[in-house]
């Protein structure tokens, strides 16, 4: 039984991919023996999401543990089939493609300790396109508000994170690329610690082709930050909501009185109603949000190991 304990991964990398077959192999190559420094037992998991290429021989070839989505799922649902499988007490999630630096794998892992999740921050030096730069600003300023904590980087794919922690909000993760503004807010909803670690994100490999769709994946994020938002913190959309359609009843009523000669109406009646009753729903959403997040911390069994 000491033998056994022993030789379980301490660092699981989970790594998604769909057609990565031209450079998986070296992605995964480059992760073991960075990797290997840290944790002579890690274990190196690429989720493939039903590639048309040889991604999974590739990766397999290399020395990774290989799952099989039969069709394609999305990055999100790799990303949850590999937390599900990893063995590790700490989890690194990171892309197939190349544009994430594996020398800075063991700069996110060692600050988990003092940290429940590290996330890897682009830097101003990272070949980015100037379209996602604006994205990310506006996303990032979002995310802070609803969390009330600075978030640096919201939509990085790559991060550390207490295995335990990453299984409490499998469930939550969607199924497509905005998984990491899900987790990211969990984990500041749920009070743990999150730190960032500013990093160099290179260039998309020429081989490689981008599987985001800048509009229609861009409208997604804004929607699921917004239902993130309700779900995680709804008060801090439906009190200034209500404020709003307040003072625009009150305001619409007043001008009535005093610049038409007219009485205060219905119109402002109903506004100030819908006001209030906007307010009454945010406070029990709150609620529901609270009693969902009891639930899932009392489920969670604590582990004195991670």
């Amino acid at each position: 039984m000491p033998t056994e304990k022993k030789s379980m991964p301490r660092i699981s990398v989970i790594i998604p991919a769909l057609n990565e077959g031209l450079v998986i192999g070296n992605v995964v190559k480059q992760i073991h023996a960075v990797v290997d420094k840290l944790d002579e037992h890690h274990e190196i998991i690429v989720v493939d999401d039903g590639s048309t290429d040889d991604t999974a021989q590739q990766a397999r070839e290399a020395g990774a543990v290989v799952i099989q989505h039969p069709y394609n799922i999305g990055n999100g649902a790799s990303v949850k089939s590999g937390i599900r499988r990893a063995r590790g007490q700490i989890l690194v999630t990171i892309d197939g493609d190349g544009q994430h630096d594996p020398n800075d794998i063991p700069r996110l892992v060692n600050r988990i300790g003092a940290y429940d999740m590290v996330v890897g921050s682009r830097n101003r030096e990272s070949d980015t396109a100037a379209h996602r730069d604006v994205a990310n600003m506006v996303f990032n300023s979002l995310a802070s508000y609803v969390s009330e904590r600075k978030i640096e980087d919201l939509t990085s794919g790559f991060r550390a994170v207490k295995a335990h922690i990453a299984r409490q909000f499998v469930y939550l993760l969607p199924n497509k690329f905005s998984y990491p503004s899900t987790i990211t807010l969990s984990v500041v909803r749920a009070g743990y610690s999150l730190g960032y670690e500013s990093i160099k994100f290179a260039g998309r490999d020429k081989k490689t082709k981008s599987k985001i769709k800048p509009l229609q994946d861009g409208l997604r994020f804004l929607m699921i930050i917004l239902k993130i938002a309700v779900f995680y913190a709804p008060l801090k959309i439906f009190v200034p909501l209500s404020l709003f359609i307040f003072l625009l009843g009150v305001s619409y009523g007043l001008m009535r009185i005093f610049v038409l000669n007219a009485p205060y109406g219905q119109t402002s009646a109903l506004l100030i109603t819908t006001a209030v009753l906007t307010f009454l729903v945010g406070l029990v959403s709150e609620q529901i949000a609270q009693l969902r997040f009891d639930r899932s911390e009392s489920n969670q069994p604590i582990d004195d190991n991670e």
